[in-house]
């Protein structure tokens, strides 16, 4: 940057040197041939008065060297010539100047002489006797005045460049001074100042770009502690139910176990089987959903069917638990992906009834209205702590560690559930309270939000916030 506008300067101060000079040149050579032609009219009529009074002695004892002086007849015949022989000249009665002077007493033309081989201004003056009297002299060429000045100018061109180097070289770090002391780190430390005004800006846009930078590295670094906590947490519940299941298996394996207890020892096995099978599917469909759940089709489906679905499959397990499972609320057809629908009903119940009261409920609502569509899943359970309530939906937390080992569950539903929702472009609000239970309302568009995209039965959607 700095050899760029360095380059920029002193090649416009030598153009604008350059071209100065080219317009002094031109007025310089106006100037002065104004000057011969003015010079040349006077020695003319100077001339035309000693022709008058003396005739051809007058020109016999001129002595002039710069000028050519050519005495013309009334009718065209050269009477005398200081340069050339008149008897062997032509007629001039046909000539500019000459035709000028005779019927208007001064006649002037500048043109190429065959004679003398060059370009010449020509004056002309009409004679009391009707002869006329004629000088010309060599027009100056501007290549003569330029070479004239030759050395002058060569001087001042060697002092335009040298000048226009050292401003050039001042200007460029002058320029550049203000844009070098900016601290990246803290570029509004000199906003308010002069020479800062016109990059104010500039500078503004870098502060923006630092704070970006800012928050995108403690995204980064938050996102990187999230995968770090997935792995261990991920890896501690694998190795509860794989440790219950080896040390079951190794009993069998040794034949430590009675024969009436061999049952319930592959029953146990077979629970946490089933448990770590489950788990394995829940981060497998977290992976899904951390994805954009790119591999799953949007269709036009039925919340409350789905809803539905999703009751029945629960019901068996909440008569079980002695807990009333209920669904409420009408049609409400979206533009979806089923399973997640299917998934955030499903665990939004399946928590309803795991951390709820014998002889508890679990009431299922599903309305809709002309710009979103609701469920909502309220159970008479044992409620959220106010201080856990942001915490819920974090992967693997627990709000009763020692109940969550009771009912099985693997710390994923509600992480599911919150992917699921922000899939859809819609929100969750969660309302608890110890002891009496709890209350999720999950809003979703009744169509995709702007940041969720579909491509025939694909989709993209922009995950850079959740809530």
């Amino acid at each position: 940057m700095n050899k760029r506008i360095f380059n920029a300067i002193w090649i416009v101060a030598i153009v604008v040197f350059l071209a100065s000079l080219l317009f002094i040149m031109n007025v310089s050579y106006n100037y002065f041939s104004g000057v011969q032609k003015k010079q040349l009219m006077i020695e003319t009529e100077l001339a035309s008065q000693g022709v008058a009074m003396s005739g051809m002695e007058y020109l016999s004892n001129l002595d002039i060297k710069d000028y050519r002086v050519t005495w013309i007849s009334p009718d065209g015949t050269v009477l005398y010539d200081n340069t050339a022989n008149s008897n062997e000249m032509e007629n001039h009665l046909e000539r500019e100047e000459i035709k000028e002077a005779l019927a208007q007493g001064y006649g002037e033309s500048v043109r190429f002489s065959s004679t003398l081989s060059d370009k010449q201004l020509y004056s002309a003056i009409l004679l009391p006797d009707g002869s006329v009297i004629r000088l010309s002299i060599v027009q100056m060429a501007v290549w003569t005045l330029l070479f004239g000045f030759a050395q002058p100018i060569c001087f001042v061109i060697l002092i335009a460049l040298v000048l226009s180097i050292i401003l050039a070289s001042r200007l460029t770090k002058r320029i550049l001074k203000p844009i070098n002391s900016i601290d990246p780190d803290d570029p509004l430390e000199h906003i308010d100042e002069e020479e800062y005004r016109e990059i104010a800006p500039l500078l503004r846009r870098i502060q923006s770009q630092n704070e970006q930078l800012k928050r995108d590295q403690k995204e980064i670094e938050k996102a990187a502690l999230i995968r770090q906590e997935f792995t261990a947490n991920v890896s501690h519940e694998l190795k509860t139910p794989l440790h219950a299941i080896s040390g079951y298996a190794e009993l069998l394996e040794k034949e430590m176990v009675k024969e009436e207890d061999i049952k319930p020892f592959a029953g146990k096995i077979r629970e946490e089987s089933t448990r770590m099978t489950k788990l394995v599917e829940d981060i497998i469909d977290l992976t899904k959903l951390d994805n954009g759940g790119a591999e799953m089709k949007w269709e036009d489906c039925d919340l409350y069917r789905i809803a539905e679905n999703a009751v029945d499959s629960l019901e068996p397990a909440a008569s079980a638990l002695g807990v009333e499972l209920a669904l409420g609320g009408s049609d409400a057809p979206v533009r979806a992906i089923p399973q997640l629908i299917y998934s955030i009903v499903y665990n939004l119940c399946d928590n309803a009834i795991k951390y709820n009261h014998s002889r508890g409920s679990v009431e299922v609502n599903v309305q809709q209205t002309s710009y979103n569509t609701v469920l909502r899943v309220k159970d008479s359970g044992i409620g959220i702590p106010e201080e856990s309530r942001e915490r819920i939906f974090e992967r693997f937390y627990r709000v009763d560690k020692s109940r969550s080992k009771e009912v099985g569950g693997t710390g994923l539903g509600l992480s599911i559930v919150k992917h699921a929702v922000m899939i859809h472009g819609g929100k969750i609000e969660v309302n608890s309270r110890v002891g009496k239970g709890t209350e999720f309302i999950v809003s979703l568009p009744n169509k995709p939000k702007a940041g969720v995209c579909e491509r025939g039965n694909r989709f993209l959607v922009n995950t850079s916030s959740l809530w």
